[in-house]
């Protein structure tokens, strides 16, 4: 198996732990000193007790429907929905790994919100998934 499958394989236990609310596994797929980066909050969560705490403290965790992955050599990119039951994000998530494990996530997400009149002669309506 290449490093890519691999990788891609990993990511997808990875949604699978969460929506299956089983956060334990995180540990088996993330490195003990890998950093979690969310740029629109300014913050990095550093090392895995820091992850659990925060993943243990979540009030509610989204249910995760991947819609694309892209992978090469040690980087993984994945695009999704995060459903919190109610508010829908449309997620980036930008994993780098080293020796089969994640060393770092970045996340980006937004909620989804109406496309301007004005532009409308131009799109089409729908997701392009």
């Amino acid at each position: 198996m290449d490093e890519t499958s691999t990788n891609e394989k990993v990511v997808n236990r990875l949604i699978g732990c969460i929506n299956d609310r089983h956060i334990e596994v995180m540990d088996e797929l993330f490195h003990d000193d890998a950093v979690m980066h969310w740029p629109q909050s300014g913050e990095l969560v550093r090392g895995a007790e820091n992850r659990r705490r925060i993943y243990n403290a979540f009030p509610q965790l989204p249910i995760i429907t991947p819609h694309r992955l892209l992978s090469g050599g040690n980087m993984v990119v994945a695009e999704a929905t995060l459903d919190y039951d109610g508010p829908q994000y449309e997620t980036v998530f930008i994993f780098e790994f080293r020796d089969g494990r994640i060393a770092k996530e970045t996340a980006y997400w937004s909620e989804a919100f109406e496309a301007p009149e004005w532009r409308a002669q131009w799109v089409e309506k729908g997701q392009a998934k």
